[in-house]
């Protein structure tokens, strides 16, 4: 965001760029969430961890990837938070405030160094049974999940990574592990994170070399694997573990929202929806609804191969066996949440410049509104009432049982070295506006959400950009050997929010939103008599 407008909108009262305002759309409703409405933060092991090579780890193929300095700010995640050795840091700043969970990751490559059971490290197991027993015993609760994208580089090297249809069953046996280990004390896993974005954007960026080199084909093959490995560790976990254990397991979706470009266009419609089973419905529909893909992407992945001179689709088919043993195999959806779309169906011009966004086999334009902010990553837009539309739709459209918010964070782009900013009220505006839009999703449209998750705890490595974004509830100084974690004013608010579970009436956060809600509407308003 331009310094300029910045100081406009805190002129104006409102520190966090919105699109435009709609009382009935956008209103802020104060209240609180149900009883044991749980509340988090989140992280994951290649971003923060560090210890790259140490306690016995192996390497991941993160850690080759950005070792090659693939991060357009030339990072890598070799030490990042240095979370291996001062997780009780982290700890201490969960603790501070006052979370009821903290969803992290396991590494698999630090467990199982070559990706196998017989190579198990033992420095990997004590340390995350050492993170584990920190957290109970500080009363927080655990949310793990088994895969955040870091596969151990030596499956990469001899199965082709999630190419190879053998890495389902190790993935199944390291999954097996991890149960057996933690599972008397974990009751709350997550198998795979966002399969979307590790198979369709890690390919485009290049951290999945070899699907990559396959090109839409590759994208669908390594999904189909990863759907049925999601598969089989459901069954395991359902068949050995949770009759003594009492846990549950489910996967965690990128959800993002699309919404016509035109309301009243019948195809900009059918564009839309079609996004939504092109990214959503390709994993949702095979685990919550009858084990297979949605037939829109069967029907136009096999009508664009064909055009191409394909003998068959390129998207792969799962066998009567294979439905049978994915359908229903997820107990809750991890629902990550950062934007919305506006989609159109592709027209010539469009299909022979396809747009970085574009879902070119279902046919579909992807654009945003230039109303749409985008703080800090370009293509992701500050949309809060597309959260309350996805999150109805993933529940009426997948019959999904429950749904934990397992992300939602806002972006900025890092200020510069030595330069940081800890007076973020734009952060707490954004969560403000997206914790007002799950309230009315859980108490108007009766949605069933038991838990929403703050992305992140604290400012971490993000990916190709580095320490160049930053999205923490704490600032890190990198430059500092000690990592010193600091809270933004974001913490001392979204601590506020978890004390009081909500907004209710006559809180001092509560009245803070409602003077931002009054100045969006005056601001409106204005604009309007202009």
């Amino acid at each position: 965001m331009e310094a300029a407008k910045e100081q406009d909108e805190i002129q104006n009262g409102v520190p966090c760029a919105f699109p435009p305002f709609d009382p009935d759309r956008d209103g802020f409703e104060p209240g609180t969430f149900p009883p044991g409405f749980m509340w988090g933060v989140a992280s994951s092991a290649y971003q923060i961890e560090g210890g790259w090579n140490a306690g016995g780890k192996g390497p991941s193929i993160m850690d080759v990837h950005f070792q090659k300095g693939s991060a357009w700010s030339g990072q890598t995640g070799d030490v990042t938070c240095d979370s291996y050795n001062r997780y009780r840091d982290d700890v201490r700043i969960l603790s501070e405030l006052g979370v009821s969970h903290y969803r992290f990751s396991l590494s698999w490559p630090r467990l199982f160094p070559d990706g196998t059971r017989d190579s198990l490290n033992p420095e990997g197991v004590r340390y995350y049974n050492s993170l584990i027993d920190e957290l109970l015993a500080h009363g927080i609760v655990p949310f793990v999940t088994l895969y955040h994208w870091d596969l151990p580089l030596a499956l990469e090297e001899k199965y082709k990574g999630w190419l190879g249809e053998e890495v389902v069953e190790l993935f199944n046996d390291y999954a097996r592990f991890c149960f057996s280990e933690f599972g008397d004390r974990v009751k709350h896993w997550v198998t795979f994170n966002e399969p979307w974005s590790h198979v369709v954007v890690g390919s485009m960026v290049g951290m999945l070399p070899l699907v990559r080199e396959k090109g839409r084909a590759g994208m669908y093959a390594c999904a189909h694997n990863l759907i049925k490995a999601h598969g089989r560790a459901w069954h395991t976990y359902d068949k050995e573990f949770r009759a003594k254990q009492g846990g549950e397991l489910g996967i965690t979706l990128s959800c993002t929202w699309a919404e016509p470009k035109n309301p009243e266009s019948e195809e900009d419609a059918a564009a839309a929806e079609r996004l939504l089973q092109f990214h959503m419905g390709w994993f949702a529909h095979p685990i919550f609804l009858n084990g297979d893909y949605p037939d829109v992407m069967k029907e136009y992945i096999a009508k664009r191969s064909a055009e191409e001179g394909l003998a068959k689709s390129r998207l792969p088919e799962f066998t009567c066996e294979e439905k049978a043993m994915l359908k229903g195999t997820a107990d809750f959806l991890g629902l990550n949440y950062y934007t919305a779309r506006l989609t159109s169906a592709l027209s010539a011009e469009s299909l022979s410049k396809p747009d970085l966004l574009d879902e070119e086999d279902g046919d579909v334009h992807v654009g945003t509104h230039p109303d749409w902010p985008a703080p800090g990553i370009f293509f992701i837009n500050v949309v809060p009432w597309g959260f309350r539309k996805v999150l109805n739709y993933m529940q009426n459209r997948y019959q999904v049982p429950l749904i934990y918010v397992t992300e939602n964070g806002y972006h900025e782009e890092h200020m510069g070295e030595g330069q940081y900013d800890m007076k973020d009220a734009r952060r707490s505006c954004y969560h403000a506006a997206h914790i007002n839009e799950l309230r009315k999703a859980i108490t108007l449209d009766g949605v069933n959400v038991r838990g929403y998750t703050v992305w992140c705890l604290m400012d971490n490595f993000e990916w190709v950009f580095g320490h160049t974004q930053t999205m923490g509830l704490y600032h890190v100084d990198f430059k500092d050997p000690e990592k010193k974690r600091l809270p933004k004013e974001s913490a001392g608010f979204y601590r506020d929010v978890i004390k009081h579970n909500g907004f209710p009436d006559g809180a001092a956060h509560t009245r803070l939103v409602q003077e931002w809600w009054e100045a969006r509407a005056k601001r409106t308003t204005g604009s309007k008599e202009k």
